[in-house]
C-alpha cells in the first residue's frame, strides 16, 4: 500500500481528538516561542560582536570609563588621530543616552559632524521616510533609527523628548549596522550643548583604517599617543569595543539557552505524551488496520508522521509569533549607548521547524516501534 494514500488518515487522528491536539499544538507553540526568542538573542548578540575580515572602524574612548556619561575626550584628539599613518577618517562623537543600564527601551543620541558623518557613513544609510536635507538644514534635526522610529511611533516633522534633549525628527533611516537602528543621529554642537556638556568635549572617536590589518596597530599608536595626556585612551574594534560593554547582556543570553534547550525538552514532552495516549486509545484500530493489510512498519509511519504534524503545527504557530514580535515590536538591547539588535530572519524560522519535525520523529519512534511489534491477536486482547 502507497503510504501517501494513508497520510488522510493520519490527519483524522489528529483532528478526531480536538482538544488534546490543541492543548499540545499550543504548548508546542508556546515552548517554541521561548526557544525562537531565544535564538533570535543569541543572534543579535553574535551579529554585534562577532568581528569580520572586511571590519575597519576602531572605537576610541576615555580609559577606565564606561557609562557615555563619564567618558570626556577633548575634540582636537581628532586633528592628531587623522596624522596617524594608516588612518582614513576620525569622527568626533557626543553619546546621550536615556538610561546607561541594559534596558529594552533606550534611546540614544550620537551628535556627530554633520557632513563629515555624511561623507563616512552617508552611503550606508538609506533614508525611508523624511530627507538629508532638512536634517542638514536644522541644528536640531535628527536622523532617526528604523527600530527606534517603529517603538516610538516616530516620523518625519514630529518632535521628542529623551534624555533632556528634544529633537526634531527630519528623518528614518535605515542600516545594514545594528548599531543604527536604535539612536538618533543629530549635530555635535546640539547634543554637546542640549546635554549641558561644555563645547570641544566628545564621548568617542570612530576611526575608520585605510586596511583591516593595520586595526592592531593603529590602536596602539592611538593609545600610545596619549598615554601621559590627562584624559588617556583605550581603544578597541568597533565590535570588541560592544562586547566588552555588554559583558552582561552576552552572559545572560548565554544563560538564557539553557532556558531554550529546556523549552525543546518541554516539546519533546509534551508530543512524546500525546502520541503515547494516542496509540494506547487505538490499540484496536491497529489490529483492524493490521487485518485489511496495513503492514507494521507502515503503521509505524503514521504514528510518527502524526508527531511530526503536531510538533510542525506548534512550532511554525511559535516561532513565527516570535518572528513577529522580535521584527515588528521595535525591542532591542540597549547598554552603555550600544545596541544589540534581537534579528528574527527566515533561515531562523526554517531551522525552528527543522527541529520541530526531528523531535516529533524521536518523540513518536518509541510508541511507533511498539505498536508495529504487536500481534494482531494481542491488539484485540489488550482492547
Amino acid at each position: 500500500m502507497n503510504p501517501l494514500r494513508c497520510i488522510p488518515y493520519a490527519l483524522k487522528q489528529v483532528t478526531r481528538h480536538r482538544v488534546r491536539s490543541i492543548l499540545t499544538i499550543t504548548g508546542i507553540a508556546i515552548a517554541m516561542f521561548l526557544f525562537t526568542t531565544v535564538q533570535a538573542m543569541n543572534d543579535g548578540v553574535t551579529t554585534a560582536t562577532r568581528a569580520t575580515a572586511e571590519d575597519t572602524t576602531l572605537v576610541v574612548y576615555r580609559e577606565d570609563r564606561y557609562c557615555p556619561a563619564t567618558s570626556e575626550l577633548p575634540q582636537d584628539y581628532q586633528g592628531r588621530i587623522s596624522r596617524i599613518e594608516g588612518v582614513a577618517s576620525v569622527i568626533p562623537v557626543k553619546v546621550v543616552v536615556s538610561n546607561c543600564r541594559t534596558s529594552l527601551d533606550v534611546v540614544t543620541f550620537r551628535g556627530v559632524p554633520k557632513d563629515d558623518f555624511l561623507s563616512d557613513r552617508g552611503n550606508a544609510l538609506r533614508v525611508v521616510e523624511g530627507s538629508i536635507e532638512d536634517w542638514k538644514r536644522r541644528t536640531d534635526a535628527a536622523l532617526v533609527g528604523e527600530t527606534l522610529a517603529r517603538r516610538r511611533g516616530l516620523h518625519p516633522g514630529m518632535t521628542f523628548d529623551a534624555a533632556g534633549i528634544t529633537a526634531y525628527v527630519a528623518g528614518v533611516i535605515r542600516s545594514d549596522d545594528a548599531q543604527d537602528h536604535n539612536v538618533a543621529y543629530t549635530a555635535l554642537e546640539f547634543v554637546q550643548l542640549a546635554g549641558r556638556d561644555r563645547l570641544g568635549i566628545v564621548t568617542q572617536f570612530n576611526v575608520k583604517v585605510t586596511d583591516p590589518a593595520l586595526l592592531d596597530r593603529v590602536s596602539d599608536d592611538i593609545d600610545a599617543m596619549f598615554e601621559t595626556a590627562q584624559e588617556p585612551t583605550s581603544t578597541f574594534t568597533e565590535k570588541a569595543f560592544i562586547g566588552r560593554i555588554a559583558d552582561d547582556v552576552i552572559e545572560l543570553v548565554g544563560f538564557a539557552r539553557w532556558l531554550g534547550l529546556g523549552c525543546l525538552a518541554a516539546v519533546l514532552a509534551l508530543v512524546a505524551n500525546s502520541i503515547i495516549l494516542g496509540v494506547q486509545s487505538r490499540i484496536s484500530e491497529h489490529a483492524v488496520l493490521q487485518t485489511i493489510g496495513y503492514s507494521g512498519r507502515l503503521i509505524a509511519a503514521l504514528i510518527i508522521f502524526e508527531g511530526v504534524l503536531l510538533s510542525l503545527v506548534g512550532g511554525a504557530i511559535g516561532a513565527a509569533a516570535a518572528m513577529a514580535v522580535a521584527r515588528f515590536s521595535g525591542v532591542a538591547l540597549s547598554v552603555e549607548g550600544a545596541s544589540i539588535p534581537i534579528t528574527a530572519n527566515m533561515n531562523l524560522l526554517l531551522s525552528g521547524l527543522i527541529l520541530c519535525g526531528i523531535i516529533g520523529v524521536i518523540a513518536g519512534l518509541v510508541p511507533a516501534v511498539q505498536a508495529s511489534r504487536r500481534e494482531i491477536a494481542e491488539c484485540f486482547r489488550a482492547a
